[in-house]
């Protein structure tokens, strides 16, 4: 059992890292400008000038694959730190305090979660003007704030009563060092798989507004606005949505694959 729970952690790992390293690859370097265009080289398939093959525009997909893959985890990155960071604050308030500051936050918590994602992700859109990163960033970070409110609530209210908690109130601790301390460090294990599932949503929700065309414009690129542009010619270079989709897929389901491990890993030490 122990061993086919590392499995998925070091497999996700694997994955991840991997992926991870591309990225970061794209941030420093890609075979081609990945907005250069050249006449001559539109629709080639892939081969080992053009890993990905070349767009409608001679561009080389596997130089803007790296490069909107960055794009696209930034964005999903900031995001879930935005809802996790405030999220969380919201939660270990809520559950520790109680009483009519858990009614305030969470009925202010439960008006926000009563708008459908995206929906609520477009509003915030449509105030603050397509096309930008920060606006995407900014959408998707209050769309991803209820969620992890509402399941730190239930974490931080589960052991606020617990005997070691008790204890250090006795001892004099602060709330803010209860919170901190003795609390939070203890509420990781259902805490960071968690944010390996909002990162996932986060990607998924990025490259749905994209590929609207309500997220990253050009001359920026992310993998959902690059799975628009293919749906348009996926008859001539179907390995230009393959490719782009591959990646999406792969980079969910390896963050998946470590939020599985660490969440059996959690189930583990409990018993």
């Amino acid at each position: 059992m122990k061993k086919k729970m590392n499995g998925y952690l070091i497999a996700g790992l694997i994955i991840t890292c991997i992926l991870a390293g591309l990225t970061i690859l794209g941030y420093f370097y890609t075979p081609y400008d990945p907005t250069a265009m050249s006449g001559a080289a539109k629709f080639q398939g892939p081969s080992m000038a053009h890993l990905f093959g070349t767009d409608n525009f001679g561009r080389d997909i596997f130089s803007r694959v790296l490069k909107g893959s960055g794009t696209t985890v930034f964005i999903a990155s900031c995001t879930v730190l935005i809802g996790a960071v405030a999220g969380t604050a919201v939660g270990a308030v809520t559950g520790y305090f109680g009483g009519i500051v858990d009614d305030i936050l969470m009925r202010m918590n439960d008006a926000l979660t009563a708008f459908p994602s995206i929906l609520l992700a477009l509003v915030v859109i449509s105030i603050l003007g397509p096309g930008s990163e920060l606006n995407v960033i900014i959408a998707l970070g209050i769309v991803f704030i209820p969620s992890f409110a509402r399941l730190t609530r239930t974490a931080f209210a589960s052991i606020r009563d617990r005997n070691y908690i008790e204890s250090a109130r006795l001892m004099g601790a602060g709330s803010a060092r209860i919170l901190l301390i003795h609390m939070l460090p203890n509420t990781l294990s259902v805490l960071l798989p968690a944010i390996t599932i909002g990162f996932n949503n986060a990607v998924l929700a990025e490259a749905s507004m994209s590929f609207l065309g309500i997220g990253v414009t050009p001359p920026d690129a992310s993998l959902g606005y690059m799975l628009s542009e293919a749906q348009g010619m996926f008859a001539r270079a179907p390995w230009y949505a393959l490719s782009t989709g591959l990646m999406i897929i792969l980079l969910v389901f390896g963050v998946g694959l470590i939020g599985e491990g660490l969440q059996r890993l959690g189930k583990e030490a409990k018993y």
